[in-house]
């Protein structure tokens, strides 16, 4: 097993300790541990859920409203093709 180690960060700004400290109560980790967690995501190369995402293009969109969108009149099924 390989030897942990610990990292001291210095001089990190007020608001980013903050947004550090919501993000771990809303993940329901400590803070230390939230940060271990985006660190590993950050350098495993992985890419995410893609939850960041969706909340990105929410809050993008968020002033426009919402809007209800019927779904397109569906008809029969077509016949297969015939690839004989």
């Amino acid at each position: 097993m390989p030897a942990h180690t610990s990292l001291t960060i210095r001089k990190l700004a007020p608001e980013v300790k903050q947004r550090l400290r919501v993000r771990a109560a809303e993940h329901g980790r400590s803070m230390e541990e939230e940060a271990r967690e985006i660190l590993r995501a950050a350098l495993s190369g992985q890419p995410g859920s893609g939850r960041r995402l969706v909340e990105s293009i929410r809050r993008r969109f968020a002033a426009a409203g919402y809007v209800e969108l019927a779904p397109p009149p569906r008809g029969p099924m077509r016949e297969p093709p015939d690839f004989s």
